[in-house]
C-alpha cells in the first residue's frame, strides 16, 4: 500500500474518507452512480451502460451502493439515486469537467 494511503487510513479525522475511498475505489461503483445522474434505468439498461460489466459485479456494486445510501429501486423503475446519491454526483462533477480539460 502507498505510504500517503495508509497514513490516510491510520489518520483519526480521516478515517470516512480513508471508508469512502475504499467503498468509491471499487470497480464501477463510480460508473453506476454517473449513469444514474439524470434517469433511473433498470438492470439491464443499466448494464448496458456499463459496457462490460459482469451481471454478478452489477448486482454487488448495487447492493453495496444501497447499503450505502447512494441509489434506490423503484418497482416497475429500476434504479435511481437517493438525496445522498445526488450530493455524491454534484461532487464528481467537477472531477470529470477537470479530466476533460486535463487528460485528453
Amino acid at each position: 500500500m502507498a505510504k500517503g494511503i495508509q497514513s490516510i487510513r491510520e489518520s483519526r479525522t480521516s478515517v470516512e474518507l480513508a471508508q469512502a475511498l475504499d467503498h468509491f475505489g471499487r470497480r464501477w461503483a463510480l460508473r453506476v452512480i454517473w449513469e444514474l445522474r439524470s434517469e433511473a434505468l433498470n438492470f439491464r439498461a443499466l448494464r448496458a451502460a456499463c459496457t462490460g460489466i459482469s451481471p454478478a459485479v452489477m448486482q454487488a456494486r448495487l447492493h453495496q451502493l444501497r447499503d450505502l445510501g447512494l441509489i434506490e429501486q423503484i418497482p416497475g423503475l429500476g434504479y435511481r439515486l437517493t438525496a445522498a446519491g445526488e450530493q455524491l454526483f454534484r461532487v464528481l462533477a467537477p472531477l470529470a469537467e477537470w479530466a476533460e480539460s486535463h487528460l485528453k
